[in-house]
């Protein structure tokens, strides 16, 4: 069973429609990276994995259970993009404290302080520290006790390489341990780090791959030059999409299907699947957008 399961996932902020069917699976005790351009999605989908973000439809199961549950309460950790921590108390009260909130052991409250590297400033509040150094006191509450799943915003953001990689270096120690973690980054080289790379643009998944996938179908050789060449492609074929429908509305006078219109989400994994085991099958219906009739079909008897 995967860790996260999403399925036709609908989500809407204010007038804006984020996500428009989306499907996704996690595969457990891995890291996925979710990598994308701001505003492409990436915190709205870990808003909704761990239960926090209103959904219009659709589906989303975390370890068995629907995503926000109270069954999942101890068993998922979300670190936010800002610190969720408490300024007037120093590091190791805060950990302390939500250390009692998740039932963990003393001990854990020493191990996650010297995890993120902050030994030395234990005993600093929080608002004596910098940016970076509050980014990871929130990040060691996400890290304490033993979750299954950590959902992680862009927790090396802001950060000196080495720390970055020393992050990195205890992320992987928590997935062999059999962790499951999603990890946002806008920094690219942070791809190749993970076991798995979902990357995102204008709220669609444009690739769900491995490290060593992306590089090869590019035909590139860093993560950067990826994601710029998926960029280029989906562009490509996004603006073809509309033109291919116009194509078959003024040849045929006949109602676009549903592959040739401009839908902000092409068919899921598992359509594709149905569609390639029953190949003469027409789209079920609710997956095909509203067509209004033209005046001449108004007025035709």
């Amino acid at each position: 069973m995967d860790a996260v399961s999403v399925r036709d996932l609908h989500v809407r902020r204010g007038k804006t429609e984020v996500f428009t069917a989306l499907d996704l699976d996690i595969p457990r005790g891995q890291i996925t990276g979710l990598l994308g351009p701001s505003g492409c999605g990436k915190t709205t989908l870990m808003r909704a994995i761990v239960g926090v973000q209103k959904i219009e439809d659709g589906t989303v199961t975390v370890l068995g259970e629907p995503g926000g549950s109270r069954a999942l309460r101890r068993r998922v950790a979300y670190d936010t993009q800002a610190a969720s921590v408490y300024g007037d108390l120093t590091i190791q009260q805060n950990l302390r404290y939500f250390a009692r909130l998740v039932g963990a052991r003393h001990s854990d409250v020493d191990r996650v302080i010297e995890q993120v590297g902050l030994a030395d400033q234990r005993d600093q509040t929080i608002d004596s520290l910098s940016g970076g150094q509050e980014s990871r006191v929130s990040l060691a509450v996400a890290m304490l006790g033993a979750p299954e799943l950590l959902v992680l915003d862009e927790p090396t953001v802001g950060l000196d390489p080495l720390l970055r990689a020393e992050l990195w270096e205890v992320f992987r120690g928590l997935a062999d341990a059999g962790a499951t973690l999603i990890v946002s980054s806008h920094v690219m080289d942070e791809a190749l780090r993970c076991d798995r790379l979902v990357l995102m643009r204008a709220g669609r998944i444009i690739a769900d791959t491995t490290p060593d996938v992306l590089l090869a179908d590019t035909g590139t050789a860093d993560p950067d030059a990826a994601f710029l060449a998926l960029i280029e492609r989906d562009a490509l074929r996004q603006a073809q999409r509309p033109d291919a429908a116009r194509a078959v509305d003024e040849s045929d006078g006949a109602q676009a299907s549903a592959d040739d219109t401009d839908e902000p989400h092409p068919l899921t994994r598992r359509e594709a699947r149905e569609q390639a085991a029953h190949p003469h099958s027409p789209v079920p219906e609710r997956e095909r957008p509203p067509v209004e009739p033209s005046s001449d079909e108004e007025s035709a008897p």
